[in-house]
């Protein structure tokens, strides 16, 4: 039994060498291995000055998200104050000034205290050739109920030339040839303007786009600040690929905003901020200094990367 135990145990000098080196490879790949997954755990592992940094972040926008939660407090406490009062709860309020609903844009629809879509709505009935010659067509305007209608009726202005009817098609005369002549002017093949300098009337000369255009255009322009791209006028409906051949931009033409000094209503009133952006700027700022850029609110889940691209055209930091 012994020697049996000695025959199956022998190896050769070639073979112990054989095993020694592969026992010293089986070690050397362990050994490799925790190495390496603890240089890996380490590096990808962020430094003490990056979790420090980390960890300021995630303070800051816990405390804005305490603000905003105790401002919505403090609103429905308001809320309830004004049901004890006994306002009606659940619309906003009116606030009526004379306006003429053929001319007003969305901008004063919205300053009446109407919706958003119910502003959008009154501007594609005017697109389709809607009209409004007497006060009472503006109760035609879906969504706007007995009550609103009854507070703004006073204030409905409406000019003496929107109350005609539409005269009927005349009978082709050589006059009526010389009238047709005479339609506006518009510019050639080949003309490029600005669209960040242009107005109403510069736009009008562009095949294609009339009174109705050109003031939205240069309406959003305002609001904006100015356009960076054309794709933006799609924003506002318009299909930008039409007016390529006839319109350059000038991005240095762009109004920005100084975040280190614009107030929360200034900002929010600009079409890329809402108001829980402009707060979070706003308070950031007054708790740390000025701000250098917008990376720092790159943990706000009310900012996204399509925002960040959008606002950057429109800021400073002077």
């Amino acid at each position: 039994m012994k020697n049996v135990l000695k025959n199956f145990f022998y190896f050769t000098r070639t073979e112990r060498r054989g095993i020694l080196l592969l026992c010293t490879l089986i070690l050397l790949v362990s050994g490799g291995t925790q190495v390496y997954r603890h240089w890996l755990e380490k590096a990808s592992r962020p430094s003490a000055e990056d979790q420090a940094e980390l960890l300021r972040m995630q303070q800051e926008y816990e405390d804005f998200l305490a603000t905003i939660q105790e401002e919505k407090e403090d609103g429905q406490t308001r809320h309830r104050r004004a049901e004890d009062a006994g306002f009606r709860p659940g619309k906003p309020a009116l606030t009526p000034f004379p306006f003429d609903p053929n001319n007003a844009d969305s901008l004063d629809f919205r300053r009446l205290g109407l919706p958003g879509w119910m502003a959008r709505n009154i501007a594609r009935y005017r697109k389709r050739g809607g009209h409004f010659r007497r006060p009472e067509d503006f109760r035609k305007i879906y969504g706007l109920t007995d009550e609103q209608y009854a507070a703004l009726e006073p204030y409905i202005r409406i000019t003496p030339q929107d109350t005609a009817r539409p005269t009927p098609p005349r009978i082709y005369t050589a006059q009526a040839e010389r009238d047709t002549l005479a339609r506006p002017y518009k510019y050639p093949a080949g003309t490029v303007i600005e669209l960040n300098r242009a107005d109403t009337v510069e736009l009008k000369k562009i095949p294609g786009i009339g009174s109705y255009i050109a003031r939205a255009i240069t309406d959003y322009r305002q609001r904006l600040g100015g356009f960076y791209s054309l794709e933006q006028l799609r924003e506002i409906d318009l299909n930008p690929e039409p007016l390529r051949p006839w319109l350059r931009i000038d991005t240095t033409a762009i109004r920005r905003l100084n975040l280190n000094r614009v107030s929360v209503d200034r900002l929010r009133r600009h079409p890329y901020f809402n108001f829980y952006q402009a707060k979070a700027i706003v308070e950031r700022r007054k708790k740390h200094g000025p701000l250098r850029n917008l990376k720092v609110f790159a943990l706000y889940e009310e900012f996204t990367a399509a925002d960040f691209e959008r606002q950057r055209h429109y800021v400073c930091f002077e």
